[in-house]
C-alpha cells in the first residue's frame, strides 16, 4: 500500500482542489481507489444494502420496546453519508423506510439509554430538510433524557455501562448541532467526565464490566467515538476539554499499539491470539480519523492507522454492502475465551453503521 504522509497528504489534497494532480471520478486521491477502497462506493453500497432490508430491527424485551439502537445510528450515518452526496433518491427512501416511526414518535418510549437514542433520526432528517417538526421530536428525546436527573445533574438513564457513552452522548450532541445551545454538550462532558474517572484504565482503555476485566473490541469502539464525537465540537476553553483530550489521547495511543498489521484491532484488543473484528475496528479508525480532522491528534501514526484500517475494512465490504467480521451480540462474561469464541457475521447494522459515519467523514475531509 502506497502511504502519504500527514504533510503530504494535505500538500495532495490542496493540488487536488486546483486540479495540479489527477484524482479519480468521485474526487478522491487514488490511493483510495484500489481495491473496492473507494469511500462513496463503499457507502453507497452499504445504503443501498439497508435499503434492501425487509424489517427495521426493534428492541423487543420484558422491559423495552421499540426501535433498536443499532438501526438508529446506522439510519443516521446512512441520512448524513446521502445529504453529503446531495442523493435525494437515498434520502427520499430512507425517509419511505422510517416514515411509520416518525408518524409515531411521540408514541415511542423514552426512559432508557437505548430507547432515547432513535432522536438522532428525525435530527438528521431536519439537517437535511430544516422542516422543524423533525428539529422538535429530536429535542424532544434528548430532553426526556434528561427529565429527573440524579443529584450532581446527571441523566437518570446513565448506567456505567461503557455502550452508555455513545448513545447518551451522540443524541446530545446531535442536538447541539440542531441548535447551537451548549446546555447539550454541557451534559455530556458532565457525564463523559464521570464515565472515565470511574471506568477508564491506566492504559487508556476500558472493561466489558466490572466482572468482564477485558478490553472487548466493539466495547471500546463506543468509548472511542463517544470521546471524539464530543472533542469534536467542544470548544477548546471549556472546563472539561483538557481532561477530556487527554484521556482521549492515552486511548488512541494504545490503540495504534495494538493495531494488528492488516489494520484491524483484535475481538479482545490486547490477545494475540484472538480473532480480528471488524465492528470495533471501525469504530477506531473512525475515532482516530475525528481527531485527525479536528487536529485533537497530530502525526503520521494517527493518519496512517486509520487509512490502514479503512483499506482492511473496505476490502471486507462485499458486493452486496455487508462488511463481514462483525461480532454478535455479547453479554459480560469473567471467561475470556466466551469473547474468542463468539461468532461473527456479515451485514450487522451494529458494523454497517460505522462505515458509514468513517466513509462519510473521508468524503467531507476530501471536500473541507
Amino acid at each position: 500500500m502506497y502511504h502519504l504522509s500527514f504533510t503530504a497528504k494535505r500538500i495532495l489534497l490542496s493540488l487536488l482542489f486546483v486540479g495540479l494532480v489527477s484524482c479519480d471520478m468521485a474526487g478522491q486521491p487514488a490511493i483510495f481507489d484500489s481495491e473496492n477502497a473507494n469511500p462513496e462506493e463503499v457507502g453507497r453500497k452499504i445504503i443501498k444494502q439497508l435499503l434492501e432490508r425487509d424489517e427495521i430491527m426493534m428492541y423487543e424485551t420484558d422491559f423495552l420496546n421499540t426501535v433498536h439502537y443499532a438501526e438508529a445510528i446506522t439510519a443516521m450515518g446512512a441520512i448524513k453519508l446521502a445529504g453529503f452526496l446531495t442523493d435525494s433518491a437515498f434520502v427520499e427512501g430512507l425517509k419511505g423506510r422510517y416514515e411509520g416511526i416518525l408518524a409515531n414518535f411521540d408514541t415511542l418510549p423514552a426512559n432508557h439509554v437505548d430507547a432515547n437514542v432513535i432522536g438522532v433520526l428525525p435530527l438528521q432528517f431536519y439537517h437535511w430538510s430544516k422542516n422543524p417538526k423533525y428539529k422538535r421530536m429530536g429535542l424532544q428525546m434528548a430532553d426526556k433524557q434528561w427529565e429527573n436527573p440524579l443529584p450532581g445533574g446527571l441523566s437518570n438513564q446513565v448506567r456505567y455501562w461503557i455502550d452508555d457513552m455513545y448513545m447518551i452522548g451522540i443524541l446530545q450532541i446531535e442536538a447541539f448541532k440542531a441548535t447551537g445551545d451548549s446546555r447539550y454538550i454541557d451534559r455530556v462532558a458532565l457525564t463523559m467526565n464521570d464515565y472515565l474517572n470511574k471506568l477508564q484504565q491506566p492504559n487508556g482503555l476500558f472493561f466489558h464490566g466490572p466482572q468482564a476485566p477485558f478490553f472487548w473490541s466493539r466495547g471500546n469502539g463506543w468509548m472511542a467515538v463517544a470521546m471524539a464525537e464530543l472533542l469534536s465540537v467542544l470548544p477548546r476553553n471549556h472546563p472539561s476539554f483538557n481532561f477530556i483530550s487527554e484521556s482521549y489521547l492515552i486511548m488512541m495511543n494504545s490503540l495504534v499499539h495494538y493495531q494488528v498489521d492488516s489494520g484491524l484491532w483484535r475481538q479482545l484488543i490486547d490477545y494475540e491470539d484472538a480473532w480480528e473484528e471488524s465492528s470495533g475496528s471501525a469504530m477506531f479508525a473512525y475515532a482516530i480519523k475525528l481527531g485527525v480532522d479536528h487536529e485533537i491528534i497530530l502525526g503520521d501514526k494517527y493518519e496512517d492507522a486509520w487509512e490502514k484500517a479503512w483499506l482492511a475494512l473496505a476490502n471486507r465490504v462485499d458486493d452486496k454492502g455487508k462488511l463481514s467480521g462483525v461480532c454478535v451480540g455479547t453479554g459480560q462474561s469473567k471467561d475470556p475465551q466466551y469473547y474468542l469464541d463468539r461468532p461473527s457475521v456479515s451485514g450487522d447494522l451494529h458494523g454497517q453503521a460505522p462505515m458509514l459515519w468513517l466513509s462519510f467523514s473521508i468524503l467531507e475531509s476530501f471536500e473541507n
